[in-house]
């Protein structure tokens, strides 16, 4: 057992490493940046993403309306997993392929962020969501894992994991989540 646990841990280490010595803190900073000038323009930032992503981004958006680390006021954020009557009616009278870009559609408005999470990167309600998003006029973002996919060409900014375990793409997903709302938090707010 100690050798398993040991294992997924050194995993996890050396694709941190990886991200370490790579270009996420650049990356992060853009992301950071483009959330922390819409929220100055009155705008919110969406969040959206299936299965553990959906958690992701339910936990993200909790970070910005509750508060991450300082004391300060509600950010505008929400997640598009947390009303079950849209995205099953969505799906039932539909497509589980449009649960996202329907309430893009209904939700968003020019000068918005929209943040898909997608451990393959081939997910096609976050794909949708984020073309809709780009013609809507909103600044796509998205987290993915390391296969090639279509939300790189339709993203202002992508962070990718370089890595094919989901578990692994996963937490460093939630960690790229924690840094971006240290640096939004930290540019908006300061020491106050």
């Amino acid at each position: 057992m100690k050798n398993l646990v040991n294992s997924v841990f050194r995993e996890h280490l050396n694709l941190v490493q990886s991200l370490l010595e790579g270009e996420s803190a650049k990356i992060l900073s853009r992301m950071a940046d483009i959330i922390v000038k819409a929220l100055q323009k009155g705008n919110k930032v969406i969040f959206f993403g299936n299965g553990g992503s959906a958690a992701d981004s339910q936990h993200l958006a909790a970070e910005f309306v509750g508060r991450f680390q300082k004391e300060r006021k509600a950010l505008p954020a929400i997640s598009l997993t947390v009303n079950t009557s849209h995205m099953t009616a969505i799906a039932n009278d539909y497509s589980f392929d449009i649960i996202f870009e329907r309430q893009i559609e209904a939700l968003a408005k020019t000068g918005d962020v929209s943040l898909g999470i997608s451990t393959s990167g081939g997910s096609k309600n976050v794909i949708r969501a984020q073309e809709k998003a780009k013609a809507m006029g909103l600044k796509t973002l998205a987290f993915i894992g390391e296969k090639k996919s279509p939300l790189e060409d339709l993203c202002d900014a992508v962070f990718k994991v370089p890595s094919p375990n989901t578990a692994r793409v996963q937490e460093c997903h939630i960690l790229a989540g924690h840094i971006l709302c240290l640096l939004v938090e930290s540019t908006l707010f300061g020491d106050e």
